[in-house]
């Protein structure tokens, strides 16, 4: 059901072993729920945690404490640095990891046409990373990540790299998708205008080892307007509650 939790972060703390030093404790005893078809953003000072918070969630690395618990074994990740491979083609990459699940070609084929149409990516399927901007490289990782049907999907500052008009662009694109498709997202950013812009829920973290501070409610409609005196109050909130 729509409501239902599909991701349970049950006090979950993570240490990384330093060789000759105490273990630098990263996250301390964090634990929130994300219901089916949210869409929540995690922010908090740099170097908070929040990343490896999410590279946990991913599988990518397993807690020093606690658990997660996910109705879902599909997940979709989208990475800052884009993270795709450098000797495939922009139809290929998207493609990469269907071919790995054993999809077959025919199929293949149409879910990677739909994914290069949703994401603006139409006359670039035979061109290579290196012949991309930052944005289209990133396109290139949103429809990979899109093409697994993903109902949950995670995205580790997406746009960080991406100068601010691209970012922009690519962040209405992104939300036409999610409305269209209303799998649920899990976003770390540190700008906040963008979680607000963004999702349904913002969770502020504190400085390392990071402990989840407080949870903001985003009630606004979808195109969301950022001049409104209702986006200025809950971002100006968040802000103050991040430098405290």
């Amino acid at each position: 059901m729509q409501n239902d939790p599909i991701l349970k972060i049950l006090h979950v703390s993570h240490f990384f072993d330093e060789e000759h030093k105490k273990p630098l404790e990263v996250l301390n005893n964090v634990s929130f729920e994300v219901t089916s078809g949210e869409f929540v953003s995690l922010v908090g000072p740099s170097g908070s945690g929040k990343s490896t918070l999410l590279r946990i969630i991913a599988g990518f690395l397993k807690p020093s404490d606690g658990r997660i618990e996910m109705a879902t074994e599909k997940i979709s990740m989208v990475f800052q640095n884009f993270a795709i491979f450098p000797w495939l083609n922009v139809r290929e990459n998207i493609e990469f990891g269907l071919k790995m699940r054993g999809v077959a070609e025919k199929e293949r084929r149409h879910i990677v046409n739909e994914k290069i149409e949703e994401v603006g990516l139409v006359g670039c399927e035979g061109k290579y990373p290196k012949e991309l901007s930052g944005g289209m490289r990133q396109r290139v990782g949103i429809a990979r990540a899109l093409a697994m049907s993903p109902e949950l999907l995670l995205m580790d500052e997406p746009f960080s790299n991406l100068d601010a008009l691209t970012a922009e662009k690519l962040r209405q694109d992104l939300m036409e998708i999610w409305l269209k498709y209303k799998m649920t997202v899990v976003m770390v950013t540190h700008l906040i205008e963008e979680a607000v812009e963004m999702s349904d829920r913002v969770l502020v973290f504190s400085t390392r080892p990071a402990k989840l501070k407080t949870s903001h409610a985003v009630d606004l409609p979808y195109p969301r307007n950022k001049r409104s005196d209702e986006f200025y109050k809950i971002a100006d909130k968040i802000s103050s509650e991040i430098k405290l």
